[in-house]
């Protein structure tokens, strides 16, 4: 079994009295450490999707195998139990809080599983994770005093303090200049490569995806087009 196991996966939004559906029957795997960039315009499902992996929603039908375990049907506190054990996300708008330093907003998630960590081990792990993005100069800075990038980096080393086993990004850099979204797309390849973190990027931008070992098109709920299937969802 791989790393990540999708079977059928659907998911249809209720409103009032129309059904959206937005994911149409995704079937999909990744293998543990492999770097996947989920690309398509808006409203394709992508994001849709990186949140059920993400334990982030549950689909309406449809089962989801993450490390061999079938998670689709857990309770909302055995998702976020989930989440805080194995899995990261960066997004597009930072999510730092302002009035706290970088230092703190790495800190944050260790106070909601802290794994019998000491106060020092929690604040060297943070300190050494800020060293590794290059911010060791910048651990007081609140994210007003940070470039954009900065911020970025910040919001990366945060979700690495729970050691994730598979990191989530949403468009990290939508909101960053060509040259620094660059330095952040090589950062995550770092990760990727001397980490060995399963890496999923959702984006919509060809530059982005290019950068990811597999780009998997999603069109309209359904997968267009992955380089690991002989034939896209649909085809007959």
């Amino acid at each position: 079994m791989e790393f990540i196991e999708l079977h059928d996966i659907c998911k249809t939004y209720h409103l009032g009295e129309l059904d959206l559906p937005v994911l149409r029957g995704i079937s999909q795997q990744v293998a543990r450490s492999e770097f996947v960039a989920l690309m398509g315009v808006s409203g394709s499902g992508k994001s849709t999707l990186m949140n059920i992996m993400g334990c982030l929603d549950h689909p309406t039908s449809g089962e989801y195998w993450l490390d061999g375990r079938e998670i689709s049907r857990l309770t909302a506190k055995e998702h976020a139990r989930l989440r805080n054990r194995m899995i990261g996300f960066v997004f597009q708008s930072f999510n730092l809080l302002p009035r706290m330093t970088a230092f703190e907003n790495v800190l944050m998630p260790l106070m909601y599983c802290r794994d019998n960590l000491t106060e020092r081990e929690m604040e060297r792990r943070a300190a050494e994770l800020l060293e590794k993005v290059g911010l060791s100069g910048r651990l007081h800075h609140r994210p007003s005093q940070l470039s954009g990038g900065e911020q970025q980096r910040v919001a990366i080393a945060r979700s690495l303090i729970n050691h994730p086993q598979v990191l989530f990004a949403d468009e990290p850099t939508g909101n960053l200049d060509s040259r620094t979204s660059e330095e952040i797309l090589q950062t995550f390849q770092q990760l990727n490569q001397m980490d060995r973190i399963t890496l999923i990027i959702v984006t919509h931008d060809p530059g982005v995806a290019k950068h990811a070992q597999r780009i998997i098109l999603i069109k309209d709920g359904l997968i267009e087009r992955d380089p690991a299937s002989s034939s896209p969802e649909g085809a007959s």
